[in-house]
């Protein structure tokens, strides 16, 4: 908001700030609602964003709560009554008598027709749903109220009653139920003067969620019969005990400010000591979750570090199986090799041409030395290929599995078997073998 519209609200710079401060905390846009807002509520920012959120919170399932007033204990021995008749003096005699004896019987008539509905319901099968938004009951009631007895009020509860007794469960406060009687003779005088009072409104807004309903309505008279509440103007004061709203002070009948809020401070002073071991229980329920929530924690990582542990074990014992699968496939490969080699060399012996008499003039007599000392003698022909020399050297038991053949001076490689498929081996001649020679059998995989 442009602080140039300060003039055309009436704004001063304090209220301005305030206006900002409750746009910003509640969402509404609109500036001129803020401000009503903040007025009605004489510029208390903390009271008016309370009042909103209350609204928002009573909006949701308005219609899914029962029609019937949710449950509420109310003990006669355990709650303080105080009583006050009514100002101008009806509230003595026969027409006092005449006045209880009226309310109690449509009580009874009203509870009974009620009970007698809800059970016929329940026998054909039949879903209720209420005529009437006990929501927009509520907020009619406080329109009304303001339009009526104006804004100096404690700060309404905008929700159902069931709404308004979960939230003083939950948040463990006091929880204030005014039931308005406009027939009630000191009604108007109750609302303008007592309710009206700064030190009363103070003391119910620091101290109490405070929820107020017509008696005209299908809200209030459920309410009504839930709280008991027989005489107007009635106030029942409500506390968490033994896990349950109760009813733990009737304030019924017209009394100035002065008295109405000792008699506050008397209820509160008895009964506070339930929010306290309430307070206290749910610290205790607070703490015991902590510890269970850090023990399962510490459970949780134990199990995840033992989890850990057996996810390695499991690597380490397949990385194992793995290494032990590879030693047995290179050591059957190995053996497959030996074996195939060893038919190798038994094919090979047929490879070797017979070995020419010693008196043949082209016979070469060749003396090989092999890598473990030993030495082979064999006679081949000029015209033999080196590759019959291989041969016979490879299908010899003492042979290395891989070698190759060398001269001895000068050294040279002989190639005894082709590169390729038409690649011709040389003869003995051809490699310059002649008469007697010594060749060398390397080892290659020495």
């Amino acid at each position: 908001m442009d602080y140039s519209e300060n003039e055309s609200l009436g704004l001063s710079t304090e209220q301005t700030e305030k206006v900002l401060q409750f746009q910003d905390l509640t969402g509404i846009e609109d500036i001129t609602i803020c401000r009503d807002v903040l007025q009605r509520h004489q510029w208390n920012l903390e009271v008016a964003v309370q009042e909103q959120l209350n609204i928002r919170e009573g909006r949701p399932s308005v219609y899914a709560s029962e029609s019937r007033p949710p449950a509420v204990v109310s003990d006669l021995l355990g709650q303080l009554v105080y009583h006050a008749p009514p100002s101008d003096g009806s509230g003595t005699g026969f027409r006092r008598f005449f006045k209880a004896f009226v309310g109690f019987m449509w009580n009874v008539c009203y509870n009974t027709i009620v009970t007698f509905l809800q059970i016929t319901r329940r026998l054909l099968g039949l879903e209720y749903r209420p005529r009437t938004d006990p929501l927009q009951e509520v907020l009619e009631f406080v329109h009304f109220y303001e339009e009526k007895y104006g804004c100096e009020h404690p700060v309404f509860y905008q929700g159902t009653f069931s709404q308004v007794l979960n939230d003083a469960k939950r948040e463990l406060r006091f929880l204030a139920v005014y039931l308005h009687e406009p027939e009630a003779s000191d009604a108007d005088l109750f609302c303008r003067e007592t309710l009206a009072n700064p030190e009363v409104i103070r003391y119910i807004n620091n101290n109490f969620l405070f929820w107020a309903c017509s008696a005209k309505t299908d809200e209030g008279r459920r309410t009504i019969n839930a709280v008991r509440a027989s005489y107007f103007p009635f106030m029942a004061l409500m506390v968490l005990k033994e896990n349950k709203m109760t009813i733990v002070g009737r304030l019924q009948g017209f009394t100035d400010a002065n008295i109405f809020l000792q008699r506050m401070h008397t209820v509160v002073s008895e009964f506070e000591i339930n929010l306290v071991q309430a307070r206290a229980d749910r610290f205790e329920q607070s703490v015991n979750r902590s510890i269970r929530q850090h023990q399962d924690e510490a459970f949780l990582e134990s199990l995840r570090a033992d989890q850990e542990k057996e996810r390695l074990r499991e690597e380490r014992r397949k990385a194992e199986e793995e290494v032990r699968r590879q030693l047995e496939e290179e050591a059957r490969q190995e053996e497959e090799r030996k074996e195939a080699l060893q038919r190798e060399k038994i094919e090979s012996v047929t490879k070797v041409p017979s070995e020419p008499d010693v008196t043949h003039p082209d016979v070469v007599h060749v003396v090989f030395k092999l890598p473990s000392g030993n030495r082979l003698e064999r006679r081949f022909l000029k015209s033999h290929s080196l590759e019959h020399v291989f041969y016979f050297v490879f299908c010899h038991p003492h042979s290395p599995d891989s070698f190759e053949i060398t001269t001895n001076f000068p050294k040279r490689v002989l190639q005894c078997r082709p590169a390729h498929e038409k690649e011709k081996v040389q003869t003995l001649e051809q490699a310059g073998l002649k008469n007697r020679e010594v060749l060398f059998i390397n080892d290659l995989d020495a």
